[in-house]
C-alpha cells in the first residue's frame, strides 16, 4: 500500500464534505498505513498551520477516538499553494515528494487534467508505481474524453489510472452484484424471456444552488446519466465475469455500454424527456427555480434499449432530477406475467407483475413482489393477492462512506470499483448520440415544480414504485 497522498483540490467542497473526512475515519480505525503523509494542494493562499486551522474548523474536532484522529491527521498533512495551469510550477513545488511512491488524487476540474499531469510527470511523481486518480467529469464528450485519455497515456500506463465514480464504491451497489450473481433464483431468470423492464431512478431533492455555472454547462444528462445511472445500468447488465478481478469485470460492463442503441432523432421525443424545475416547495420548504438563462435540464428521463442476446427487446429506463418529491435511488426489475393464468381472482389483467425492488438510498431495502393466496380471505384460496418479501438492511453495521472504500482501493492498487478509458468513451459515444438527437430534433426542456417527480410528461418513464403526484408506494 503506498503511503503519499497528494490530494489536488483540497480546499474544494469534496475534499471538505468527503475526502479528509474519510481519511479522519481510516487513520482512526487504524487502516492505513503508518507513515502515511497527506499533501495537499489548492489555490487558497495557506501556510501549513493556517490550512490545519481551516480544516480543524471545516470538519469540526469530534470527541474521544475521533478527535484523537484529526490531530493524527492535521500532523500529517502540509499544504501547497500551486498553480495547476503552470506544469513546472507544479514539479518545482511538489517535485520533493517523489521520493516514496505516491497516489496523486485530482478533485479538480476536467481542464486541469493535462496540465496538472504532466506538472506531476516532471516531478516524478507518475513514475511506476506511483498512482494517478481522477474525479468526474472525464469530459464534456466524446472528444474531449479522448483528449484527456490521450494526455493520459503519455504520463502513466492504464493500469495506474483510477478513474473514479463513488457510486461503485457505496456498499448497495455491492450488493445489487452480490444479489444477481450469488443466487440461482435471480441469475437463472435474468434474462428477456423472464423480465419485461429495467427501472433505475437516482432523484434528488437538492437543487443546483452554487453549481449553476457547472450545470449549465453539462446538464443532468452529462452529470448523472453519463457516469453514475451508466455503471449501474452496467453492473445490473453484464454477462457473469469470470472472475471478479478488475479487468474482467470492466470487460464485462464494457460489453454492454458499447452495446447500447444510439437514439435516432426521430425516436428523441418517444424515448427522452427532459425538465427543469422552477419553484415549488421541497420538503415543506419553498423553494426557488432553476433560472440559468440556457435551455439545460435538470431533469432528465431516457429509454435505453441493449442490443443483445440477454437484454433484446427489454426497456430500461433511466430516470434523475433535481428538486425531486423525495430522495431516493432505486433499481426497479419487473418481470414478465406467468404463460397462463388461472385465477378467477384478478383477472390476468389485474394481477400485479413480480417485481425485485431494491432500494439503494436513503435506506437500503430489498423487496420481492409476488402473488399469493395467503393474503386473501381465509376461505377463498383461489383469491390471489399482492404480497412481499421484505429484507430490511437498517439494522446492519454503520457502512463505510463509498469514498473510504475507493481510497484504500487506490492505494492498495485495486482497480475493481474503477473505470477504465474503453468504459468512459462507450459511455459518452452513446451520451452524444442522445444530444445530437436532441438538437436535430429540437428537444427542449420541460418545466416541472420542485417537489414534484418531474414534468407529466415523464410520467411513462417513471418505475412502478413512485407516482407523479409527489407520492412513493
Amino acid at each position: 500500500m503506498h503511503d503519499t497522498l497528494l490530494l489536488f483540490g483540497a480546499t474544494g467542497d469534496l475534499a471538505r464534505r468527503y475526502l479528509f473526512p474519510s481519511l479522519r475515519h481510516l487513520l482512526r480505525d487504524r487502516l492505513l498505513p503508518a507513515d502515511i503523509r497527506v499533501v495537499a494542494v489548492g489555490r487558497t493562499r495557506h501556510d501549513d498551520d493556517g490550512f490545519r486551522e481551516w480544516l480543524r474548523e471545516a470538519l469540526g474536532t469530534g470527541e474521544g477516538s475521533d478527535a484523537r484522529a484529526l490531530d493524527d491527521l492535521l500532523q500529517r498533512t502540509r499544504y501547497h499553494a500551486v498553480d495547476l495551469s503552470d506544469g513546472q510550477a507544479i514539479a518545482r513545488e511538489l517535485g520533493q515528494y517523489a521520493d516514496r511512491p505516491s497516489v496523486s488524487y485530482l478533485s479538480i476540474p476536467p481542464h486541469l487534467f493535462a496540465d496538472t499531469s504532466r506538472g506531476l510527470y516532471a516531478a516524478g511523481l507518475l513514475a511506476p508505481p506511483s498512482r494517478l486518480v481522477l474525479e468526474k467529469p472525464m469530459g464534456h464528450d466524446l472528444e474531449s474524453a479522448r483528449e484527456i485519455n490521450a494526455v493520459l497515456r503519455e504520463a502513466l500506463d492504464e493500469s495506474r489510472i483510477f478513474r473514479i465514480d463513488h457510486y461503485l464504491g457505496k456498499a448497495p451497489v455491492q450488493n445489487l452484484m452480490a444479489l444477481r450473481l450469488g443466487n440461482t433464483l435471480l441469475e437463472a431468470v435474468w434474462q428477456h424471456q423472464w423480465i419485461e423492464s429495467v427501472d433505475i431512478i437516482v432523484a434528488e431533492t437538492g437543487g443546483v444552488e452554487g453549481r449553476e455555472d457547472y450545470y449549465a454547462r453539462y446538464g443532468a444528462l452529462r452529470d448523472m446519466v453519463q457516469n453514475h445511472m451508466l455503471q449501474l445500468l452496467a453492473l445490473i447488465a453484464m454477462e457473469p465475469p469470470a472472475a471478479l478481478d478488475a479487468d474482467t469485470v470492466r470487460d464485462e460492463k464494457r460489453k454492454v455500454l458499447r452495446a447500447l442503441r444510439p437514439m435516432p432523432p426521430e425516436q428523441a421525443a418517444l424515448d427522452s424527456v427532459r425538465g427543469r424545475y422552477g419553484e415549488g416547495v421541497v420538503e415543506g420548504r419553498a423553494v426557488p427555480g432553476f433560472g440559468h438563462a440556457g435551455d439545460v435540464e435538470t431533469f432528465v428521463a431516457v429509454r435505453a434499449w441493449i442490443d443483445n442476446w440477454r437484454w433484446s427487446g427489454v426497456p430500461f429506463r433511466l430516470v434523475t432530477g433535481k428538486r425531486m418529491a423525495s430522495r431516493m435511488t432505486e433499481v426497479v426489475v419487473t418481470f414478465r406475467p406467468v404463460s397462463h393464468w388461472l385465477f378467477e381472482r384478478p383477472s390476468a389483467t389485474r394481477a400485479t407483475p413480480n417485481r425485485l425492488r431494491v432500494r439503494l438510498q436513503p435506506e437500503e431495502t430489498i423487496e420481492l413482489g409476488l402473488m399469493g393466496s395467503l393474503a386473501a380471505p381465509e376461505w377463498s384460496a383461489t383469491e390471489l393477492r399482492p404480497m412481499s418479501l421484505d429484507l430490511s438492511l437498517s439494522t446492519a453495521p454503520a457502512r463505510r462512506i463509498a469514498y473510504e472504500r475507493l481510497l484504500i482501493d487506490a492505494l492498495k492498487g485495486d482497480q475493481t470499483l474503477f473505470v477504465r478509458d474503453d468504459e468512459i468513451e462507450a459511455a459518452w459515444q452513446w451520451i452524444d448520440s442522445i444530444c445530437e438527437s436532441w438538437a436535430r430534433a429540437g428537444l427542449g426542456t420541460r418545466p416541472y415544480a420542485a417537489g414534484s417527480w418531474g414534468p407529466d410528461d415523464a410520467a411513462p418513464f417513471l418505475p412502478p414504485t413512485v407516482s407523479n403526484h409527489g407520492e412513493r408506494d
